[in-house]
C-alpha cells in the first residue's frame, strides 16, 4: 500500500497529474464574498455595517455575501444578550436581511443571529440562516456545539450554555448558486465529525461564521481551517467578527475563504469593516476530488455516521405555517378510527377491510409515506390474533403494490417499529409503507433517521411540519380511487 507524503504529492502537483484550485478552469467558476465587522450592543449600528457591506459585495458581483456569527449585535453580559434576542419569523433584523437580500437580488448567509426562545425565556438559539435573492428564508441551522470554557486559576470563565441552547439537528447541505452548503457555526469547526458528516451528505462548501477569541484565533484558526477543507475536500468559507466589542471581549478577525487543496483564497486579516472576494469553482473542486479519492477510500464497513440526528426542512419555527396543532392536539368532525392515543378521521382512509385499514399520513418522511394498522387497539404485533395477522399482513402487501404503482416504483422500505425499545411511540401496531426512488436519500439507511425524528410524540420536535385536513383528504380521496382501479383490474384479469 502506498503511503502518500507530501513531498509526494508536490510532485504530482508539479508534473500536472493533481492541479490546485486556483489553476482551473474560470468557466465554472462562482463569485461569493466573505465578510468582516466589530459588532457591538447597538443593532441599528450593526445592521448599517451589513447593509453597506451588501450593497458594495453585491455592486462588485458577488453571488452570495457570508456574515459572520453575532452580526447582529454583541453584548457584554448575559442578561442583555438574551433580552435582545429576537424571533425569526417576526424580528425586525432578520426581516432587514430579508429585505437587502430582495433589494440586491443576493443570496445570505447570516452567520448566527440571536434567536428569541419564546417557550424558554431565559435562553436563545445562536442561528445560521440563509436567505436567497427573493428574500426568503431557505434554511437554519441552531449551533450543537456551546463554548463552554472555564478555568478559574486564569481567571477565564466563557460560557455559552448560560445563555444560549444548543441545537438539535445536522442540518443537510443546501443548495444555492455558489454550491451545496453544509452549515455550522465557529466553535463546530473542532469537531471533525460534523465536517465529515456534511462532506458525505454531499456538501461542497462548509461555512464556519465566526467570533472566534483572539487567543486561540492566533493559535488554531487558520490551521483549524484549512484542515477542515482539505480532509473534507471542500471549500471552506468563514466569515469572522474583529476586534474589540468591548471591554470584555476581542475577536481574532481573519475571514477566510479556502479552498478544497488547502490555499487560503482570500484572507481579511484585520480590517473591518470589510470583505474579499473569491471564486468556487465546481470543476476544480471535481479535479481534487478525482486525483484524491479520499470519498471512494472511506472505510464504510469499519466506521459510519448511521447515529445522526438530520433534519432537511425548516423547523416550523422558522416557516409561516409553524401554527399547525400537533396531531394530538387536533380535533376533527365526523366518523374516525382509534389509533393509540390519537384518532384518524375517516375521510384520511382510503383502503380498509373488516380487521384492518389503510391511511395518509400527518407527516410524510417521503412522498407516498402512508400507514397500515389493524382495526382493534393491539399494541403489538404479538397481541394480533391468528386471523387479525393473515389480514393485516394481506393488507400491507397489497397497499405496497398500490404505492409502488401510484409512485412509479420497484422499491418500498416496510417497517414496524414494534415496541418502545424499536422506536415505537404510538401505543397500536401500525406498519410504515415509503415508496423508494434511487437516490431519494444520500445513504440508503438514512430513512430510518428520518423516521425516528419525524415522530414529534417522542421529541417534541418533529423534522417536517404537519400537513392540513384538506392535504390529506385530498390524497386519501386520490389513493381509493387508484386502489379501485387497480382491484377492478386485477378482478378483470382473473376472469
Amino acid at each position: 500500500m502506498r503511503i502518500w507524503n507530501q513531498t509526494f504529492l508536490q510532485k504530482l502537483y508539479t508534473q500536472g497529474i493533481i492541479r490546485r484550485v486556483s489553476n482551473s478552469a474560470k468557466m465554472t467558476s462562482k463569485k461569493i464574498a466573505v465578510c468582516q465587522m466589530t459588532s457591538v450592543a447597538n443593532k441599528g449600528e450593526n445592521l448599517s455595517v451589513v447593509s453597506k457591506l451588501v450593497n458594495d459585495a453585491a455592486r462588485d458581483g458577488a453571488q452570495m455575501i457570508f456574515f459572520p456569527e453575532a452580526c447582529d449585535y454583541i453584548c457584554d453580559n448575559k442578561n442583555d444578550i438574551v433580552k435582545l434576542a429576537e424571533p425569526i419569523l417576526t424580528g425586525e433584523i432578520v426581516d432587514s436581511y430579508r429585505r437587502l437580500a430582495a433589494k440586491h437580488k443576493v443570496w445570505l448567509s447570516m452567520g448566527g443571529v440571536h434567536e428569541k426562545d419564546e417557550s424558554k425565556p431565559d435562553k436563545m438559539f445562536n442561528t445560521h440562516l440563509i436567505i436567497n435573492n427573493e428574500g426568503d428564508i431557505v434554511q437554519a441551522y441552531r449551533k450543537l456545539h456551546l463554548f463552554d470554557v472555564e478555568i478559574p486559576e486564569k481567571n477565564v470563565r466563557l460560557k455559552e450554555s448560560d445563555f444560549s441552547h444548543a441545537g438539535g439537528h445536522v442540518v443537510t447541505p443546501v443548495d444555492t448558486p455558489v454550491g451545496r452548503i453544509g452549515m455550522a457555526i465557529c466553535y463546530d469547526m473542532r469537531f471533525p465529525e460534523l465536517s465529515t458528516a456534511l462532506s458525505i451528505m454531499g456538501a461542497e462548501v462548509l461555512t464556519y461564521p465566526s467570533a472566534f477569541t483572539h487567543t486561540t484565533g492566533e493559535a488554531h484558526w487558520h490551521i483549524l481551517l484549512r484542515s477542515r477543507a482539505i480532509e473534507n475536500q471542500c471549500y471552506v468559507i468563514a466569515a469572522a467578527q474583529v476586534g474589540h466589542h468591548n471591554k470584555k471581549r476581542r475577536s481574532y478577525g481573519h475571514a477566510l475563504c479556502v479552498d478544497p487543496w488547502g490555499e487560503v483564497l482570500a484572507d481579511c486579516g484585520e480590517a473591518s469593516p470589510s470583505y474579499k472576494l473569491a471564486e468556487l469553482s465546481s470543476e476544480a473542486l471535481s479535479n481534487v476530488r478525482r486525483n484524491m479519492p479520499v470519498f471512494q477510500h472511506r472505510r464504510r464497513d469499519i466506521y459510519s455516521l448511521y447515529t445522526l440526528n438530520l433534519r432537511k426542512d425548516l423547523l416550523p419555527a422558522h416557516t409561516q405555517h409553524s401554527d399547525v396543532t400537533d396531531v394530538s392536539s387536533r380535533t376533527y368532525d365526523g366518523p374516525s378510527h382509534v389509533f393509540g392515543q390519537v384518532r384518524i378521521p375517516e375521510t384520511c382512509v382510503f383502503y380498509k377491510t373488516n380487521l384492518s385499514y389503510a391511511f395518509v399520513n400527518l407527516r410524510c418522511v417521503i412522498p407516498g409515506h402512508v400507514l397500515v394498522a389493524p382495526t382493534r387497539s393491539a399494541e403489538r404485533n404479538q397481541d394480533l390474533t391468528e386471523e387479525e395477522a393473515d389480514d393485516f399482513y394481506r393488507t400491507i402487501r397489497l397497499v405496497q403494490k398500490l404505492m409502488e404503482k401510484v409512485h412509479n416504483t420497484k422499491s418500498c422500505t416496510v417497517t414496524i417499529q414494534d415496541g418502545p425499545d424499536a422506536g415505537q411511540t404510538i401505543k397500536h401496531l401500525h406498519c410504515h409503507i415509503m415508496p423508494r426512488k434511487k437516490g431519494d436519500f444520500i445513504e440508503n439507511d438514512h430513512i430510518y433517521l428520518e423516521l425516528a425524528k419525524n415522530d414529534q410524540l417522542k421529541s417534541g420536535h418533529p423534522s417536517k411540519p404537519a400537513r392540513t385536513k384538506e392535504e390529506m383528504d385530498n390524497e386519501a380521496k386520490f389513493l381509493r380511487n387508484e386502489m379501485r382501479i387497480m382491484l377492478q383490474s386485477e378482478k378483470d384479469l382473473n376472469r
